[in-house]
């Protein structure tokens, strides 16, 4: 009912707005865009006294001034080097797919050139505007240098990426900075020096047809005027900023307007009928006729009633075949998490695309438009939870390791103090503080919205620490990108997991994959994306398996990549998402995940615990199986930071690996297999140990130990993949002594199911010479359930973990002082085994051990008990009955149960009927805190 109502509220709210807007437009003049010529003299007084402000106006000034020299001495030195077709004026333009074929026909005046392909990766370099030919337009194509040979050759556009959109962009830029400059300083230099270009361009584009796909595919609808994408038309946005700053000059100079409008509204028209419309682009596109609409006059001003109602009710209100209103595009939000479905670097520049869309609408109205769309303000708040502890980015699909945008909290501070919400202000202004603070972000306008929109000075609250910690939870999971993340531990030692599926746009094929983060870097990281979506590096390896921290089937392991419907299911997790539990020792997820290349299953158990020190070890037990019997094979891929990989036996001394050919397209295998080099191997059954080095200038060695359990069956190999287009410079999750180097990759093969007998890992970071608390890893498994998972991680300082997992909830294990009818045990004695420190339950119908007794009523729960000196802290998330042991001969002992840490009812235990050395108590329901004193 609540979604209902708030969609009525909006369709209302949207009628109201755009009959605001028409009576504000019938009184409004240009400029109006960023900026009025009522707030000139407050705008003027902001760049005299605000030195980051006043920092752009003297870059753009400085920045104009060699290209105002050109054209004082050549008028034609400017306009000249616009991509036109100069002699053919051709108006019309013919695509084949993603690449510019060739254009036709006869216009009147010199029309714009169209891009020359869809892919920006290119082997040519775009020439700059000195050396650009004056009125270029040659049958033979681009005569262009080769980026490797640096030799000049003809080429056709196609060849050439953004070079034609990219000239035209760079000079209607220039020109957008002298309609500016020509607003803030009256000098009409500036204006002489833009009229010409604008003119040029505008009767250009209005003279050409938008372009044909020779195909009829999918180019057809979603090409622009200028480029082969709707989202990429930057150069509308110049245009229209040169139209509002020069209006009155155009006006006087009796510049053709009525052509100029015609243009935008045809370059709306083509935004609305072309494009994706459930997707990131519908609101990129969004902001476009944002643009549009905001500059045109009303309805009645046009013959064919595109004004600004027009635009704004197709934008906001009014779906169509590819653009998606913004009303609907809100709901795609997932409500509760404040989740767009895409990866991490595509959902967050929703965020910016958003804020900008509505910073310029309420520029315009006044009337705070971002308080009637809440889910905006939940999901910036929301996106903390896509960061790893560094304060960047998870690498998932086609993301990279980099900070939130600043612009997001910038446009928020923007919002709270036009409108004098204080509290949040200073919340946001603390978080924006912070980046500034670790040298992520330093405040400077780099264009005119931020110029115009960003509030002067920061006002951060008292309480401005800590806002990472504040905003992420221990666990957090997004259904709609099939992403679960956890996080244990603070500062040098926090820990991360980052495990996903394929689910959502931007998606790749991975299965189920993981990035780990610690040592201050992401070690076992992400290959991200591509040279571009259209190279074969992307198609073949970036967006496939191989390239992820996941397991292959008989090397064929493969699925459409892009917009991914592969998600994993999450069967149990601790704690539950967005929670923050008194016990905070682990945490730990179960996925299961079907891949449908190969008709296997797969399950992935991946869990954080610490040591009784501040550092913590990963554990990673990966099942998979063919659903059909027979011979198969699974290659278990890792990727981790560093220099160097060794195999080291359980001495610890290097195993002899010999290199080999193995895997690659030639054998059946995906071509992903073919992009890693270096490749070496050794057959082994024994367990064995990996041991990535990573060197860096500013300290110890850092190094991941992955402790490997033995199989039959099985082989060890080392290899070189590619680098990680996950990392860029600064990108604050890897060193930058290693980022664009090739990533050192651990595969283990086994020419066997992977089921009852799974790959299993403990992945042990430290820093050489400095703590590493485990000392030794020992897995074994039990007879009467070869399927259980018994792993021991004993520390150095002489405790113990065993972990003992099953395959699933309902599975048993019995043996001599144990039963477990359940999915996860994970107990921690200290010198001797009768030492418990604690011990931990996942998905747990009954447990025994250790005199203790935990029985479910009905339904799997988790509980953890925690001893401290003569008492034990539980905590569980259901209903259980407890038989707990005698603690050193006393035979009494009281149940105290608390919430929110205060007591509200204790009782005493009764010795137990069925073993008169126990204790029974009762929890009705679930408590965060109950204890056990004796």
């Amino acid at each position: 009912m609540k979604l209902k109502l708030n969609s009525i509220v909006f369709v209302m709210f949207i009628g109201m707005l755009t009959g605001t807007i028409t009576t504000n437009a019938q009184k409004s003049k240009h400029p109006r865009i960023y900026t009025t010529n009522e707030a000139k003299p407050e705008f003027l007084n902001s760049i005299k006294n605000i030195d980051w402000k006043k920092s752009l106006v003297d870059k753009k000034i400085k920045n104009l001034e060699k290209y105002l020299n050109h054209v004082e001495n050549d008028s034609t030195w400017l306009v000249s080097r616009l991509q036109m077709n100069w002699k053919t004026k051709h108006h019309k333009v013919f695509v084949k797919g993603g690449d510019f074929d060739h254009s036709e026909g006869n216009a009147p005046v010199p029309t714009v050139r169209f891009s020359g392909t869809r892919d920006w990766a290119s082997e040519y370099s775009t020439p700059n505007l000195e050396d650009v030919e004056p009125y270029f337009d040659d049958p033979r194509g681009y005569y262009l240098a080769h980026k490797k040979t640096k030799v000049k050759e003809w080429v056709h556009p196609s060849k050439i990426g953004f070079a034609i959109e990219g000239i035209n962009r760079k000079i209607m830029s220039l020109v957008e900075d002298a309609s500016f400059l020509y607003w803030v300083t009256g000098d009409k230099k500036y204006a002489e020096f833009a009229k010409p270009v604008f003119e040029t361009y505008i009767a250009g584009m209005y003279y050409r047809d938008a372009p044909i796909d020779l195909e009829n595919g999918v180019q057809q609808r979603i090409s622009g005027l200028a480029t082969f994408e709707v989202i990429h038309e930057k150069i509308l946005i110049h245009l229209i900023t040169t139209y509002d700053f020069l209006y009155d000059y155009f006006e006087d100079e009796k510049v053709n307007l009525n052509q100029t409008a015609a243009v935008f509204q045809k370059w709306g028209d083509q935004i609305i009928n072309n494009g994706i419309p459930d997707n990131n682009w519908n609101l990129f596109q969004a902001r476009f006729l944002t643009y549009v609409a905001l500059v045109l006059d009303e309805n009645k001003a046009y013959t064919n009633g595109k004004g600004r109602q027009y635009f704004l009710d197709r934008t906001f209100n009014s779906s169509s075949e590819r653009q998606l209103a913004i009303k609907e595009s809100l709901l795609v939000y997932n409500q509760e998490t404040g989740m767009w479905p895409e990866c991490a670097s595509y959902s967050v520049h929703v965020i910016t695309t958003l804020l900008d869309i509505f910073t310029l609408l309420d520029n315009t109205t006044n009337k705070n438009e971002l308080s009637n769309f809440p889910i905006i303000e939940k999901a910036a708040l929301a996106s903390f939870q896509y960061l790893f502890p560094s304060g960047y980015t998870i690498g998932f699909g086609d993301s990279n390791h980099k900070t939130l945008p600043p612009e997001n909290f910038e446009l928020l501070i923007s919002n709270y103090s036009k409108y004098k919400n204080v509290e949040k202000e200073g919340i946001i202004s603390g978080l924006l503080s912070e980046m500034i603070a670790k040298g992520e972000y330093e405040r400077e306008a780099k264009d005119l919205p931020q110029l115009f929109f960003y509030v002067d000075e920061l006002k951060t609250s008292e309480d401005n620490s800590n806002g990472l910690e504040k905003l992420t939870s221990p666990t957090f999971y997004a259904s709609n990108v099939s992403m679960f993340n956890q996080r244990l531990g603070s500062g040098d030692d926090a820990m991360m997991i980052s495990t996903v599926g394929s689910y959502g746009n931007h998606s790749h094929a991975n299965g189920v994959s993981i990035e780990l983060f610690a040592n201050t870097y992401a070690l076992g990281l992400d290959m991200g994306k591509g040279s571009s979506y259209w190279h074969s590096d992307h198609r073949e390896y970036y967006s496939r398996f191989p390239a992820h921290n996941t397991v292959v089937v008989d090397g064929i392991s493969d699925y459409y990549a892009m917009r991914g419907y592969h998600p994993f299911k999450l069967d149990n997790n601790f704690p539950k998402v967005s929670e923050k539990p008194s016990f905070d020792k682990l945490t730990f997820s179960k996925v299961s995940f079907f891949e449908p290349e190969a008709q296997a299953d797969q399950q992935r158990f991946t869990a954080i615990i610490k040591s009784n020190s501040s550092k913590g070890y990963f554990l990673d037990v990966f099942r998979s199986k063919k659903q059909i019997d027979g011979e198969q094979r699974h290659d278990y891929f890792y990727h981790n930071l560093g220099q160097s990989l060794q195999i080291l036996d359980k001495k610890e001394e290097a195993l002899p690996l010999k290199s080999t050919k193995d895997f690659g397209s030639i054998y059946g295998d995906i071509k992903g297999y073919d992009y890693l080099s270096s490749k070496k191997k050794v057959k082994t059954s024994e367990d064995v140990l990996a041991l990535f080095r990573l060197k860096t200038n500013d300290r110890a060695d850092n190094l991941m130990k992955v402790w490997i359990k033995g199989s039959e069956n099985q082989s060890i190999y080392t290899a070189l993949a590619p680098k990680s287009n996950a990392l860029k410079k600064d990108s604050g999750t890897a060193p930058a002594e290693v980022i664009g180097d090739s990533i050192q990759t651990l595969i283990v093969k086994r020419n066997a199911s992977a089921w009852e007998n799974p790959f299993a890992m403990v992945f042990n970071p430290y820093f050489e010479g400095e703590e590493n608390p485990i000392s030794d890893v020992k897995y074994s498994t039990i007879k009467e359930n070869p399927s259980t998972q018994v792993i021991r991680v004993a520390f150095k300082d002489y405790a113990t973990d065993t972990v003992i997992l099953n395959t699933t909830e309902e599975d048993v294990v019995e043996k001599e002082g144990l039963y477990q009818k359940g999915l996860l045990s994970v107990v921690r004695t200290a010198k001797k085994s009768s030492d418990l420190d604690y011990f931990f339950l996942a998905g747990m119908y009954k447990y025994e051990q250790h005199g203790w007794e935990i029985v479910a009523s009905g339904t799997p729960v988790n509980v953890s008990v925690e001893r401290n000196g003569d008492t034990f802290v539980l905590e569980s998330d259901g209903p259980i009955l407890i038989r707990a042991p005698f603690l050193d001969g006393k035979k009494s002992a009281e149940l105290q149960i608390y919430e929110n840490d205060i007591l509200i009812s204790s009782r005493k235990g009764q010795v137990s009927r069925s073993n008169p050395d126990q204790l029974v108590f009762r929890l009705e329901k679930g408590y965060s805190k109950a204890v056990i004193a004796y």
